[in-house]
């Protein structure tokens, strides 16, 4: 008859019509969800399948955020090590950490909480007996501003030992790093840019740093090869000087001449046999100009 519908219609329209979760499959359904937020933030701390490149990130990279000015870019900062394997974070005479800070942290705010909190930077150089500090700066500058010749995040990556105790400085999110602070520095790294628009925010900039770093995790050790320490270095630039100051030119030309020395030097990445061996050189030059 006109207007009705068959068995058969009646069953496959009910068909169509989607099943409705019960109470006990939604409850499930919330608890498999909670069980995968849990594993997930488990996963942040889980070490049992750590590879060892980045069980040494873990351990000698510090991560070190220089007078933040807001707690929520704290957050967002240890989250981004977490993606990348980073566990190290040091504040310097931080703003009030908010509840902000834990919040962007995600999964990674235990990076948050177990922060290490210093009230100067070179307190902290110190206490870590930390043996290269790599400073970032979206200002590089020219060849003729020593203190400010970068190298790329790439190159970064491929060249530094990570088995060594490093420190990676972000400066303050409206001023970065003052140049004293760039002069402690043994190597600045810049991130290309649109030159119209090249300050990045911080975040945004360690995470493409990190990923260098993190990409090139396994490449060391190299057998037989140990990366100068902080102490190699300081005694091969006061040697330098010594010679340096046996020459009569302008005080600014020496120092300029020893700021470009340990550009060269801190570029190279130099192991503690060449540093030995320049120290040896340097010496006996010295001792060759005192003779005469």
């Amino acid at each position: 008859m006109p207007g009705t519908v068959s068995e058969e219609e009646v069953i496959t329209n009910k068909e169509l019509i989607p099943k409705t979760k019960d109470k006990e499959e939604v409850e499930e359904s919330k608890t498999e969800s909670k069980s995968k937020s849990t594993k997930r933030a488990q996963l942040v701390s889980n070490d049992s399948t750590v590879d060892e490149g980045t069980l040494r990130l873990q351990k000698n990279i510090y991560v070190v955020f220089v007078e933040c000015e807001t707690s929520g870019n704290v957050g967002f900062l240890a989250r981004t090590m977490a993606n990348f394997g980073l566990k190290n974070l040091v504040l310097i005479n931080p703003c009030e950490l908010k509840d902000d800070a834990y919040y962007q942290a995600m999964h990674a705010k235990n990076l948050v909480e177990n922060a290490i909190i210093c009230d100067n930077l070179e307190s902290f150089l110190k206490k870590y007996s930390i043996d290269f500090i790599i400073g970032s700066t979206g200002t590089p500058g020219g060849s003729y501003n020593l203190s400010r010749i970068p190298i790329p995040p790439n190159e970064l990556g491929e060249k530094m030992d990570t088995n060594t105790n490093i420190a990676i400085l972000f400066g303050r999110e409206g001023d970065g790093l003052t140049n004293d602070e760039i002069d402690k520095c043994d190597i600045i790294v810049s991130i290309p840019t649109d030159p119209h628009y090249p300050i990045m925010n911080i975040t945004h900039a360690a995470a493409i740093i990190f990923y260098e770093i993190f990409k090139n995790r396994n490449h060391f050790p190299v057998e037989g090869y140990d990366e100068s320490t902080q102490i190699e270095k300081d005694y091969l630039l006061k040697d330098m000087k010594e010679l340096i100051d046996t020459i009569k030119i302008p005080d600014h030309k020496k120092r300029n001449g020893l700021k470009t020395f340990k550009n060269i030097i801190n570029r190279a990445f130099i192991t503690g046999r060449e540093a030995h061996t320049l120290i040896g050189i340097l010496r006996r030059l010295k001792m060759r100009i005192d003779e005469k």
